[in-house]
């Protein structure tokens, strides 16, 4: 009778199932910030689904710049994700990217979760708003644009978890 032995984890295997979440964080905020690029430079392709509000302000110069901004913020979050699993920022403190990977995961996730509840307790008529409602794009926000927010929380926060319980041979910290 053979006898089986416990074969160690391969440790690529181990640093692989470490690392989706930063992968999955940085292609969620590149491809929010394709968005807003794209909105940025004169696009119009899915802008009603932001709301009337935001619509009307889709060639204010200075909302453009905005979008602008904000499409680059989205860049340099979704570089900070692999931060937590590719060589790169070594200079930056393991504590400081712990502290930035949770807030910014625990800020996209209350944001698209309490956005979420709150409107869809309108939606839902059990919060009554005074005023007009723009039903189109609260729709939209409530099937794309918070669960959007919510899932980069999400992945963010399963990052910053990752990066925690890695090893430290495994931190590229070398």
């Amino acid at each position: 009778m053979a006898e089986t032995a416990a074969r160690p984890e391969n440790t690529a295997h181990m640093f692989r199932r470490t690392t989706w979440a930063a992968y999955a964080a940085c292609g969620w905020a590149l491809l929010f910030a394709l968005m807003s690029f794209y909105w940025a430079a004169g696009g119009n392709f899915g802008v009603e689904t932001l709301g009337s509000a935001i619509q009307a302000q889709a060639h204010n110069p200075g909302f453009v710049a905005i979008v602008w901004l904000t499409g680059v913020a989205k860049v340099i979050g979704g570089l900070f994700a692999l931060t937590l699993v590719r060589p790169w920022a070594l200079w930056l403190p393991r504590r400081l990217k712990l502290i930035l990977a949770w807030t910014g995961g625990i800020g996209l996730a209350l944001y698209g979760g309490v956005q979420l509840l709150i409107e869809g307790a309108v939606l839902s008529g059990l919060l009554h708003v005074s005023g007009p409602v723009d039903w189109v794009g609260l729709r939209w926000h409530i099937w794309l644009w918070d669960p959007w927010w919510l899932l980069g929380g999400i992945l963010f926060l399963l990052a910053a978890w990752r990066y925690q319980r890695t090893p430290v041979q495994f931190r590229w910290t070398k």
